[in-house]
């Protein structure tokens, strides 16, 4: 058996974790592993395709990002390239990218990635490559699983920054604003508000009155706490609003932080500062939950493998690692219920979701 080993979309603490996992795995099984470059970039030429082995693995379950790099926008069916004029076009290039696999003498795929990256593979499956997948994303939004890796360490560099945040936004009596990342699931937000002791929470399942922030803000000043925590998701929305681009094209997310503080500085007087914290969500050393998930998903997609669960991904049902099948992960994305413990908890805290 030859597997081949690929990283795609945004990168996440965890991965190389993942990585490990297969590849010895593979190697106790007396099996070949073989890494894809730069998403799919190793098949269409753009990057190259290594061997994988026990001596390239060693050493790399505490380190963040990928050893095979990533690419967000590596998709072989719209694949991104330049004419001579200058202009891009999309082309599709799967067939090439099929033939590359078997040219390289590849018998199956373990693909890691969140959902794109995994829509990418069904596809791949559809024309021959045997998949098993691997839900990788920051975010938490993959379904069928109850954690994706990445999310924990996410959340704690979240919380981390929200708890630093608290001794100058009193100190200056200032209102400070943190946007953090998501998409359109409000996880990190909700997690790393409550850890943190924020007093607003605004995630994207929750539309948000801007007024019914404010006020929260105008009673903690009236108790005597003259200063106050904001968490935002990027995918957050005000009631009868839309959602906030950095870049409309590309749909991607950010920006809504800044107009939240903009607009509490506007209606309460209040000193706000808004802080992104952006891509320091996706860096660092995963923590110990993040590197034994990623551990695990590694090791049981080469046993799904050898069970020939193709067209299945790893997923996290505690206590267990099961497969479920790509299409059942992809086909409702993972949201924060509105009836979770957690929502209840952060109410019964007295934080404000702004509804």
């Amino acid at each position: 058996m030859r597997i081949a080993l690929s990283t795609g979309g945004g990168d996440a603490p965890g991965l190389n974790a993942v990585i490990r996992g297969a590849v010895l795995a593979a190697v106790h099984r007396g099996w070949q592993v073989a890494g894809i470059r730069r998403g799919y970039g190793g098949l269409l030429g753009d990057d190259e395709i290594v061997p994988l082995g026990a001596k390239e693995v060693r050493g790399i379950t505490h380190l963040g990002g990928t050893i095979l790099g990533t690419t967000n926008r590596g998709d072989p069916f719209r694949w991104r390239q330049q004419q001579p004029d200058g202009t891009w076009i999309d082309r599709d290039r799967s067939d090439e990218a099929v033939a590359a696999f078997r040219g390289h003498g590849l018998d199956v795929l373990i693909a890691i990635g969140g959902d794109g990256s995994l829509a990418i593979a069904r596809r791949l499956m559809a024309k021959g490559i045997p998949v098993i997948g691997v839900p990788k994303t920051i975010d938490n939004d993959v379904g069928g699983t109850v954690a994706t890796f990445g999310f924990d360490t996410a959340v704690a560099t979240a919380t981390e920054a929200i708890d630093k945040l608290h001794s100058t936004a009193e100190s200056h009596e200032r209102v400070m604003v943190v946007e953090v990342m998501g998409r359109h699931a409000g996880f990190i937000a909700l997690n790393s508000g409550l850890a943190g002791s924020a007093d607003v929470i605004l995630i994207p399942e929750i539309p948000f009155d801007l007024s019914k922030v404010c006020e929260k803000i105008r009673n903690r000043e009236a108790e005597g706490r003259h200063f106050s925590i904001v968490v935002v998701a990027e995918g957050a929305v005000p009631k009868g609003g839309t959602e906030s681009y950095l870049d409309s094209q590309h749909r991607r997310l950010g920006g809504m932080g800044e107009r939240v503080a903009q607009a509490i500085e506007q209606a309460t007087g209040k000193e706000t500062r808004s802080l992104v914290l952006g891509h320091l969500q996706r860096g660092g050393s995963p923590t110990t939950f993040d590197r034994l998930l990623g551990l695990r998903f590694g090791a049981a997609a080469v046993r799904f493998i050898a069970e020939r669960k193709f067209g299945m991904m790893v997923a996290l049902q505690p206590p267990a690692i099961v497969a479920v099948p790509i299409e059942q992960a992809l086909a409702t994305p993972k949201r924060v219920p509105l009836d979770s413990d957690s929502i209840a908890t952060a109410r019964d805290l007295g934080i404000s979701f702004g509804d």
